[in-house]
């Protein structure tokens, strides 16, 4: 079996100040969502209703994703225009 734990791309980095964040979020941004996963979902999301906790938790997951598919792009193109085959 592979292990896919080694050949995943790193979703968090090391920003100036020293700090392991995830792509796309501030320090205090990751430090929140990581909070926010490990608490407990505090509403039935199948009656259509979402806490403020579940919300907030969305908005940074989107905005990690969205700068996580752009790095991922882009790491892609640079990849691609430094494999030359002739």
């Amino acid at each position: 079996m592979i292990e896919q734990k080694r050949h995943a791309p790193r979703r968090y980095f090391v920003d100036a100040q020293g700090h392991r964040v995830l792509i796309g979020l501030s320090s205090d941004e990751t430090a929140e969502f990581e909070a926010l996963d490990l608490s407990p979902v505090t509403s039935d999301i199948s009656d259509g209703g979402a806490g403020e906790n579940e919300v907030r938790w969305l908005e940074l997951y989107l905005k990690h994703e969205g700068a996580w598919r752009t790095w991922i792009t882009q790491s892609r193109a640079e990849q691609a225009t430094a494999f030359k085959l002739y």
